[in-house]
C-alpha cells in the first residue's frame, strides 16, 4: 500500500510557484496579490486565513487581509469586493466560507470578478469548467487530480466514485475526472443513495467527500482500489492534548488493507488546496 504525500507535492510545487513569481517580478514588475476577506471570528476560518498568508509569504506573494466584523452589514462586504475588483494590485480575490448568518453566500461570491476568483467559485469559472475552457479551477478538486498525477496513477477508463456532492469539491472533481484528457468514468453518490458500498466495491478510484468520519470502509472497496480523503473531521480523543485528533472520512485502517494507494489524514489532500490557491494567483497575475 502507498501512502500518497500530499505535504512532499505540496513542498515541490509551492518551489515552481515561488520561482514562477520570482520570474513574474524580474521581467514584468508584477508582484502577484492576494486579497482575503475574514468576515467574523470563526477559530477554523481564522486559522485557515493564518496559513494562508504565511504561505502567500513563503512565495513571494503580496498577502492583504481585510476583516469585517460578524455583525457588519452585507453592503459593507460587497463594497470590499467592489474595491479589490477595482484594484489593479489584487490578482485573486477570496472570501473565507462559511460566512456569519445573515450573510447571502450567493451573492458574495457571485460579486468577486471572474478573472481574479481563484477559488473557482464563480458561475462563470463553474460553467468555463464543466465546459471544458480555459478559467481558474476550484482548489480543492484541482489539488486532488494534481495528487493522482503525483501518484503515478492513470484514471483514463477507470471506474472513478465520488462520494458527496458538494459544489465546492464532489460535483466539480466528479466533472474534472470526467472531462476529456482525464477519461474517467463517473458515478457520483451521496445521501440519496440506498447503497453506496455497491458502486465502491466496483470503483478503481473512489473520492470521498461526505464531511462525516468512517463513510468509507476498507469492506467497501475492491482490491487495489485507490481511495482520496478529502474530508477533516475531529473525534474526541483524551490521550491527545487538545483532546481530540483529526480523521478524515475513510477509515485509514481498514482501508489501507485494501487499497493499493490512500491519501492520510492529515499530510493528504489538506496542503494541496491552499497550494493551488497560490497556483491560481499566480495565473491571474500572469495573464494581467
Amino acid at each position: 500500500m502507498n501512502t500518497i504525500d500530499g505535504k512532499a507535492l505540496a513542498q515541490k510545487t509551492r518551489a515552481e510557484i515561488a520561482a514562477g513569481v520570482a520570474a513574474l517580478k524580474s521581467e514584468r514588475g508584477v508582484v502577484p496579490g492576494l486579497a482575503v476577506i475574514l468576515v467574523g471570528e470563526n477559530p477554523a476560518s481564522v486559522s485557515y486565513v493564518t496559513a494562508k498568508e504565511k504561505a502567500c509569504e513563503e512565495a513571494g506573494m503580496a498577502s492583504r487581509e481585510i476583516r469585517l466584523p460578524a455583525d457588519a452589514p452585507e453592503q459593507a462586504l460587497l463594497d470590499e469586493i467592489a474595491r479589490l475588483n477595482a484594484d489593479p494590485a489584487i490578482h485573486g480575490i477570496l472570501v473565507q466560507l462559511p460566512l456569519p448568518k445573515g450573510f447571502d453566500e450567493k451573492r458574495v461570491i457571485d460579486a468577486i470578478s471572474p478573472e481574479k476568483d481563484v477559488d473557482g467559485f464563480t458561475p462563470v469559472n463553474v460553467g468555463r469548467m464543466l465546459i471544458g475552457e480555459p478559467c481558474f479551477l476550484p482548489c480543492t478538486p484541482h489539488g486532488i487530480l494534481k495528487l493522482i498525477e503525483f501518484a503515478g496513477i492513470d484514471v483514463r477508463g477507470k471506474h472513478a466514485v465520488v462520494i458527496g456532492r458538494s459544489n465546492i469539491v464532489g460535483k466539480p472533481v466528479a466533472a474534472l475526472l470526467a472531462r476529456k484528457g482525464t477519461d474517467a468514468t463517473v458515478t457520483l453518490c451521496h445521501t440519496g443513495t440506498p447503497d453506496v458500498a455497491r458502486f465502491t466495491r466496483e470503483a478503481d478510484v473512489v473520492v470521498v467527500a461526505a464531511g462525516r468520519p468512517n463513510t468509507l470502509a476498507g469492506d467497501m472497496l475492491k482490491p487495489g482500489a485507490v481511495v482520496i480523503d478529502v474530508g477533516v473531521n475531529r473525534v474526541p480523543d483524551a490521550t491527545r492534548p487538545r483532546g481530540y485528533r483529526l480523521v478524515g472520512d475513510a477509515d485509514f485502517e481498514s482501508c489501507s488493507r485494501v487499497a493499493s494507494a490512500i491519501t492520510p489524514v492529515p499530510g493528504g489532500v489538506g496542503p494541496m488546496t491552499i497550494t493551488m490557491l497560490l497556483w491560481n494567483t499566480l495565473e491571474s497575475a500572469r495573464r494581467k
